[in-house]
């Protein structure tokens, strides 16, 4: 009899859950918080890394005071993606983590493309745009910046590869979230150089090196399994970031599903037998953490703006409910262009929250809350379209996070995405897909080298049914409208969110 645990670290706390894989179901769980480094100037998001271990070490001694912990045989941990965590030479933390919501990075951005030959360049070299939230920028940002701490730098790691670091002493990176750094040549899965090259040639030595997402990482170090009470014998996979671990943890290993996450960000991915890159760059070209690829969609504003509406008018997550559900589509006419922290699909770091439409009767509570529902699932639909033009056409859309347990917002979603969305059983992607990948690691550890990913979600992942939303014809037709003008007022705002950063910085 076998237990797994899953791990995900993410913005605002680490989750764990244990997989009983015989009877095919989640036995426990448990949530550790930590937090963001207050007071930084806008645009700077950073976490102290050594908070993420705390964290991960707390929720491990949960769970296994409820378990026989001597049936655990792997570990898999989903993180953050693109976090850049800067080592020593002893393995020792540099500074504070930036994180993928970091904006401070634009020049870097700027001047990593130039040096790569411009944006059409760069996509030919790495697949991707280089963006804000991608780990390269972060790196060339610490030599321009934080130079003393720069000529420290001997090891590059993501949030997930420095806890399978704290967990087993070795330092490596896998497939699918080393191709969210805009350091790999997508296609080849291999580093690229000119990437590497616009940033410093040294920086090939402090890469780690790239390992498939079926192996080991190694096994739980020997006094870590004597603190959590585990075997000695332990293997800890290779891991993820969390939307290749949630890509797992909701089935999306094969071609024609598309998972929705409704979270801090919102992320939409389907998973495809060969790399589908985007010559505009606006959908990332990653690899998955199963062997394949999945191009991505990434918005950065999604429930932390439906939280703040809340916030505003002291509601609970019921009485925002009633709000939204007691407004028509459309606001009466109020309409959100949602970049509280600028945005990276469309790619404006410099843009910032409008509305259109204000007026006497929508000047409201329960219309501010409808359009921030609206917005932020609009802003996501963007790249949804744009998904289908690169041929990823959803028939249905898997929805986790913490949007996709509100009924009303799930009716919302399914009334503008104009497609069935669905809930999962177990909410926990994530965390349930580095359970997954770890049994998977172990099985083919042992020698059954035909052994699939499906293998282990089928029968565990599954549907919620009674989630199950389908489009409102007549709410799909106004929200084509909506879409077109909200599309409109992006493009039309983003040079005057640029004077207006220019304006503000130079006061």
């Amino acid at each position: 009899m076998s237990l797994f645990i899953g791990i995900d670290s993410g913005t605002q706390s680490v989750k764990a859950i244990v997989l009983d894989l015989e009877a095919r179901k989640v036995v426990a769980e448990a949530r550790a918080p930590h937090q963001l480094i207050p007071g930084l100037p806008v645009g700077h998001m950073e976490q102290h890394p050594q908070e993420w271990v705390a964290a991960l070490d707390t929720v491990i001694l949960e769970v296994a005071r409820t378990i026989d912990r001597s049936r655990v045989r792997g570990i898999g941990v989903s993180g953050q993606q693109h976090g850049f965590v800067p080592l020593d030479a002893h393995g020792d933390v540099i500074r504070p983590a930036k994180l993928w919501c970091d904006t401070s990075t634009v020049a870097e951005c700027a001047l990593m493309t130039r040096r790569l030959g411009g944006p059409k360049a760069a996509i030919r070299k790495t697949g991707n745009l280089i963006l804000p939230g991608f780990t390269a920028a972060k790196i060339l940002w610490l030599k321009r910046h934080e130079p003393a701490n720069y000529r420290r730098l001997r090891r590059v790691l993501l949030p997930h590869d420095y806890l399978n670091f704290h967990l087993t002493g070795t330092a490596a990176m896998e497939f699918g979230d080393a191709s969210g750094t805009a350091l790999m040549d997508v296609r080849r899965r291999a580093w690229s150089r000119d990437a590497i090259r616009a940033i410093d040639r040294n920086l090939e030595e402090w890469l780690p090196p790239l390992q498939s997402s079926d192996t080991a990482v190694g096994v739980l170090r020997g006094e870590l399994a004597k603190s959590y009470g585990l075997p000695n014998d332990v293997v800890v996979s290779a891991g993820g970031g969390d939307n290749m671990m949630g890509a797992i943890g909701t089935g999306n290993v094969t071609p024609g599903v598309v998972t929705a996450s409704f979270g801090t960000s919102g992320t939409i991915y389907a998973y495809a037998n060969q790399p589908i890159v985007d010559p505009r760059g606006e959908i990332a070209a990653f690899c998955s953490s199963t062997g394949g690829w999945l191009p991505l969609l990434c918005t950065m504003n999604v429930t932390t703006v439906t939280e703040q509406i809340r916030t505003l008018f002291d509601q609970d997550h019921a009485g925002l409910e009633r709000a939204v559900q007691s407004t028509p589509p459309g606001a009466e006419g109020l309409l959100l262009l949602p970049y509280f922290a600028g945005e990276r699909t469309p790619n404006v770091p410099d843009g910032s929250g409008v509305l259109l439409g204000l007026s006497q009767k929508s000047l409201t509570a329960r219309c501010l809350a409808r359009a921030a529902m609206e917005g932020v699932t609009m802003g996501m639909n963007y790249g949804l379209r744009r998904l289908e033009e690169l041929g990823v056409k959803a028939r249905e859309i898997r929805v986790t996070g913490g949007g996709a347990k509100s009924p009303v917002w799930r009716q919302l979603m399914a009334d503008i995405f104009g497609v069935p969305v669905v809930g999962m059983q177990e909410d926990e992607g994530a965390a349930l897909g580095g359970a997954l990948q770890a049994a998977w690691c172990v099985e083919r550890r042992e020698g059954k080298r035909t052994a699939r990913i499906t293998d282990f979600t089928e029968g565990i992942v599954a549907l919620n049914e009674t989630t199950r939303c389908l489009p409102n014809r007549a709410n799909v037709a106004r929200y084509r409208k909506l879409q077109a003008v909200q599309d409109e007022l992006s493009g039309a705002m983003r040079r005057v969110f640029t004077r207006h950063r220019e304006s503000t910085t130079h006061r």
